[in-house]
């Protein structure tokens, strides 16, 4: 966890009047920061003890008292596992949680020009792409998302989405601190549902689509619309760009709940949209136009209909928040996707190997779909499932692998407590795989088999896993990067 390095404090007796909380064991104290995590206690926090769904916080009470913490705030099912720990009771932990962080902390993402970027994908590279244009003209500026969080040049790496609220607000505490001019982050479905979010407020936020994910956590796809839907309220943004070429986006433009400009690949009558896409064999020029009739003519190294859009949503974006159309254009080229997003592994091979992070059916079709685009050869497709999570769209990922490449190879991806040949066989469905498609359970040997079958012209493409660096099996993670083992059996075939 991140914090500002100027030590902030808050009265225990102003914490219980902000929340209208209950007290036990109270007495009146200052505290000096906030946790939910008892290893990550610093002497003088306080300690927000969370009900979970397999085990309340509040069973971390005196390790987190051993670590330094002065005070708890939980529910009642937490105040009866408590210490001697004054303690302050709330009905709803993880709100009072982020109202308390947001206060504690003089809500920091006001105080910058901060935008929060929504959707089902292309939310990471939207920011990252963001994160350099701000770079590129000059901008200080924050970044938080699947990745990374970035302040400025320093590199902390994520372990979810969007933190949890008291993280949240200590990360974007120390980038005010440190003077960034902006914060630019993803917002998950699950931050907003889980009330991470609250008393958060955004300059500008934006939507880049909605297909099926996550419905594990939302149940259906209208939960789902309504979870992202909230951050395009005036609770948590003056202004929002919405992808209309999307249904649900279109839903959500429509519903005026605070002020929308409208982005679109195609449609002219979107406030902003391309007039001209020309692919090219380095990526693909392109003209658009915007917001004032400005007219923004470059090229972009990226590939596929889906990264245009995020592009073009980062520009609109970038526009809004005044950075010249001339000075857009120069950067655009220089401008690269996010890591694991359609990442090129080249050892100097005839063939092409990439790496993406594709793990929603809609996800895997426009990734192989972009890859068809540049691929003379055949297409060698690599995807596995993850475990413990949304189980009805594994029949439709394995459905678009077979359909979408010439040989698919179906595949462990992080299996979690499940078993992975079980995962496999929801994945396969009524697909038939038939040589030299293969069903292969250990991920290292289903890439080297990929990559032994690849010849000039070919492409590789290993989807699901993109930048992450390990493998969870049975709650261990081992080491396991798709690049690194895409580059090592490159090696090994030269």
């Amino acid at each position: 966890m991140v914090r500002p390095f100027n030590e902030f404090s808050y009265s225990l007796e102003d914490a219980s009047e902000l929340l209208s909380a209950e007290k036990v064991n109270f007495k009146d104290l200052s505290f000096t920061g906030l946790t939910h995590v008892d290893s990550e206690v610093q002497v003088g926090d306080i300690f927000l003890a969370f009900p979970g769904t397999k085990v309340h916080g509040a069973q971390y009470i005196a390790s987190a008292q051993e670590r330094g913490a002065v005070a708890v705030l939980t529910d009642q099912a937490g105040a009866a596992l408590s210490t001697e720990l004054p303690t302050l009771v709330v009905n709803d932990v993880r709100e009072a949680g982020a109202v308390l962080a947001t206060s504690f902390y003089r809500s920091p993402i006001r105080d910058m020009q901060s935008i929060g970027i929504t959707g089902t994908n292309g939310k990471t590279t939207v920011t990252t792409l963001l994160f350099q244009l701000f770079t590129a003209v000059g901008r200080e500026s924050g970044l938080i998302g699947t990745v990374e969080a970035r302040i400025g040049e320093e590199v902390i790496k994520s372990t979810r989405t969007t933190p949890e609220a008291a993280d949240l607000q200590a990360l974007a505490a120390s980038m005010r601190e440190r003077h960034m001019r902006h914060l630019v982050m993803e917002v998950s479905s699950h931050s907003l549902d889980l009330k991470r979010m609250i008393g958060s407020h955004f300059s500008i936020v934006g939507f880049t689509n909605l297909s099926q994910d996550h419905l594990d956590f939302h149940k259906d796809m209208e939960s789902y619309f309504s979870a992202k839907s909230k951050l395009f309220t005036h609770e948590y943004s003056d202004l929002g760009f919405v992808n209309v070429d999307d249904a649900y986006g279109m839903r959500l433009y429509e519903s005026n709940s605070i002020p929308m400009i409208a982005y679109s690949r195609m449609n002219p009558k979107a406030t902003w949209h391309y007039t001209q896409i020309t692919p090219i064999e380095s990526g693909v020029e392109f003209t658009m136009r915007g917001r004032d009739g400005i007219l923004i003519e470059s090229r972009t190294p990226m590939h596929g209909g889906f990264n245009l859009d995020n592009l073009l949503l980062a520009v609109a974006i970038a526009y809004e928040c005044g950075i010249d159309p001339l000075e857009i254009a120069a950067i655009i080229p220089s401008m690269v996707g996010a890591p694991g997003r359609l990442e090129a592994v080249n050892l100097g091979q005839n063939f092409k190997a990439l790496v993406d992070y594709a793990h929603s059916p809609d996800a895997v079709v426009n990734v192989l779909g972009a890859v068809r685009e540049f691929t003379p050869g055949r297409v060698i497709g690599v995807l596995g499932c993850g475990g413990d999570r949304d189980a009805s769209k594994r029949p439709l990922m394995g459905k678009a692998l077979a359909e979408m490449c010439d040989i698919a190879i179906m595949t462990s991806d992080n299996p979690r407590s499940e078993s992975p040949e079980s995962i496999l066989r929801q994945m396969v469905g009524s697909v038939e795989i038939s040589q030299p498609s293969r069903i292969i359970v250990d991920r290292a040997e289903a890439i080297s088999y990929a990559v032994s079958l690849a010849a000039s012209g070919d492409t590789v493409v290993v989807l699901g896993k993109g930048h992450e660096s390990g493998q969870e099996i049975n709650g261990v993670v081992s080491p396991f990067d798709d690049r690194l083992h895409l580059a090592q059996e490159i090696e090994a075939k030269q």
